[in-house]
């Protein structure tokens, strides 16, 4: 698959489709808010919304099914609309903070009362008050206090999605007067959950497709594949330009490195183009996750006649935003995905191809305004051999804190949970051999302590377990800094054209000792310097995530205090900080020398081309037989684990 598009290169038209949605979750919780309506008040930027006229659709349907299954493309209204539709107690899960503002905005609310969000370390809600809530699931097992749950975004097939649905199934056995809203971008994602949740040989349950604006979008393959579909991109969008009419361009890349180098390669196809005397001129840009919040508003601003934008993307652009005006659609036919190999603990960013859903779902992109064209960097024949969907993240992920919260809920036997996509056998053993050596932890301490949505999975288990012997370090203060920390991504900031300088205020905090306790020399001079923004930017640091940190390192204090764990600093000693993280990741050891001794623990481990270790700390081998005798022990060479190997 993939293949440049030069002379040689005979395209062949396809079929036309109407918009299908299937979600690829890695890029997708991205932040980004646009309103092309803002201008208008918000009841008529209500009434402009699909879902809107369906009010009182909704409200039979909720009154006279146990479940509603809601099918509706991005941008229809379902996660601020359906949850004003009933007077009851409202429960939301997995929808940003972003959701619980609109919502309170178009109720003339204050965030925080009748509206309000509790997402990990951050709640704001009144608990007389609120009535809408965006909340985690794991709080309250059965729900008691809802008569309405809302499961939104069900298509992303996220590990707490197919968590949720599992419990849900569990809890509707338990309380048939709870009725359960089930929103999704696509109809095959909801079949499989409502079935998941229903008992068969009962007319519980309903499905409602709220109809978008969608225009036929013509399919174009290659009659031959060809090797570098980067190149082909590049060559694609210059023959579009050159030989189609008015309409913006969407490209579909696999990661930010690939959109970089497209976009660099295009800006000077642009330049040359200018140069030939061509009227109509091309706006380039780049669309993905990482990319700072004021540059990817740029894809949405208007330009003039005399200029088309190209946007080139990763698949955040498939369902997490929709852009307008776009008309064609260049489908790589490659997505880059996580996935966890628990033999090695190692997880794996992979290209692989995408799934016809997913693949549809890109050349939906361009039916939005008008009918359009997608160009497929690949044989016909390619995509008929394509899966069907994307494997869920339940199947490719580590499933440790997975099985550490079902316990928390009190459900012993995860075994026989009833997984929507069970995962492999392999998964499930690797995670519960870690947890039982990370044992010796109440699991209440686990139903108080919020999980992050990060790839770090295993991050926060270690973090948890070193704040129950954080008594013996002497440390505590230290540790929260550095868990607080530990939860933001970025925390330097690398301009492209500032990389030199940035790099040098960058080593005024780093240490010898490794990642951690630079991470803890960074929030502390944050602090010390007032949490000042002018002094972030001075030195290149990430300013919203350290004061994220700041937050979330109060949240935390608030649950240490709960737990009895002492106030103590090791004023400047490094050593019972080090050892105290050692504790909690004594699990992710790795040797550096031929002796065979381990030198190092880290986080996690990221394959792409290469192998990559972060969050890397320098540590005496000696701490990890004196702090986890359980899982290490003295052979007559070096040291040997006593649990199966789980690192390099």
């Amino acid at each position: 698959m993939g293949a440049p598009v030069g002379d040689h290169t005979a395209w062949g038209p396809g079929v036309s489709i109407s918009e299908e949605r299937q979600s690829v979750t890695e890029n997708s919780g991205t932040t980004i808010v646009y309103n092309p309506y803002a201008a208008l008040s918000i009841e008529q930027q209500r009434q402009k919304l699909p879902v809107f006229k369906l009010r009182n659709h909704i409200l039979y349907l909720i009154e006279n099914y146990q479940t509603v299954v809601i099918v509706g493309e991005t941008g229809c209204g379902k996660s601020t609309q359906i949850p004003q539709v009933n007077c009851a107690r409202v429960g939301l899960t997995w929808p940003l903070r972003e959701v619980a503002g609109r919502v309170a905005e178009e109720r003339g609310a204050v965030l925080g009362h009748e509206v309000g969000y509790c997402i990990r370390f951050d709640d704001c809600t009144d608990p007389l008050a609120t009535r809408i809530k965006v909340k985690e699931m794991m709080v309250d097992p059965l729900l008691t206090k809802y008569s309405v749950i809302m499961l939104d975004e069900a298509h992303e097939r996220t590990l707490y999605t197919d968590i949720a649905i599992g419990l849900l199934k569990k809890i509707q056995k338990k309380r048939g007067d709870l009725r359960l809203i089930v929103a999704s971008a696509t109809l095959d994602a909801e079949v499989k959950a409502s079935s998941s949740l229903l008992d068969p040989t009962r007319d519980t349950c309903v499905i409602l497709t709220v109809e978008g604006r969608t225009f036929p979008v013509d399919i174009f393959y290659l009659q031959s594949p060809v090797p570098d579909y980067i190149k082909s991109t590049v060559e694609t969008v210059v023959k579009i330009h050159q030989t189609e009419g008015d309409g913006d361009i969407l490209a579909f890349l696999t990661g930010q490195e690939e959109v970089e180098t497209v976009v660099s390669m295009l800006i000077e196809q642009a330049r040359a183009l200018a140069r030939t005397g061509m009227k109509k001129h091309l706006r380039v840009l780049p669309m993905y996750a990482g990319l700072p919040s004021f540059e990817q508003m740029k894809v949405f601003e208007r330009v003039s006649r005399s200029v088309r934008k190209v946007i080139v993307a990763t698949n955040v652009a498939e369902t997490s935003i929709t852009i307008g005006g776009i008309v064609y659609v260049i489908d790589c036919g490659f997505v880059k995905l996580r996935a966890y190999n628990p033999r090695t603990a190692i997880e794996c960013l992979v290209v692989v191809p995408v799934s016809q859903a997913s693949a549809n779902q890109r050349a939906g992109r361009g039916g939005r305004n008008r009918s359009g064209k997608c160009y497929r960097l690949y044989t016909e024949e390619a995509f008929d051999k394509l899966p069907q969907s994307t494997v869920p993240e339940m199947q490719r992920s580590n499933l440790a804190p997975v099985i550490l919260q079902l316990k928390a809920l009190g459900i012993d036997n995860v075994l026989r949970f009833h997984f929507m996509s069970p995962p492999p056998a392999q998964s499930m053993v690797q995670a519960l051999e870690l947890l039982y050596a990370l044992g010796g932890m109440p699991l209440s301490l686990f139903r108080v302590f919020p999980m992050m949505e990060s790839v770090a999975f295993t991050l926060m288990l270690a973090i948890k377990r070193a704040f129950c012997l954080t008594g013996n370090f002497g440390c505590s203060q230290e540790i929260l800094s550095i868990a607080a920390m530990m939860q933001i991504q970025n925390v330097f900031v690398i301009p492209s054209n500032q990389k030199s300088q940035a790099m040098r205020e960058h080593r005024k905090f780093a240490v010898e000792e490794g990642d951690h306790l630079t991470m803890l020399n960074v929030y502390e001079a944050f602090i010390k310097h007032k949490k000042s923004s002018q002094w972030c930017q001075e030195h290149f640091l990430n300013y919203k995530g350290l004061v994220r940190a700041a937050t979330v390192r109060e949240q935390l204090k608030k649950l240490l205090v709960k737990f009895q764990v002492p106030k103590k600093s090791s004023e400047g000693d490094p050593d019972p900080v080090l050892r105290c993280i050692v504790s909690g990741f004594f699990a992710n050891a790795a040797r550096f020398h031929s002796t065979g001794a381990y030198r190092v623990i880290y986080n996690e481990v990221i394959q792409t081309s290469k192998y990559y270790m972060r969050d890397v700390t320098v540590i005496e081998s000696a701490w990890l037989l004196e702090l986890a005798p359980h899982f290490y022990q003295q052979g007559t060479v070096g040291m040997n684990r006593s649990c199966p190997p789980n690192h390099l």
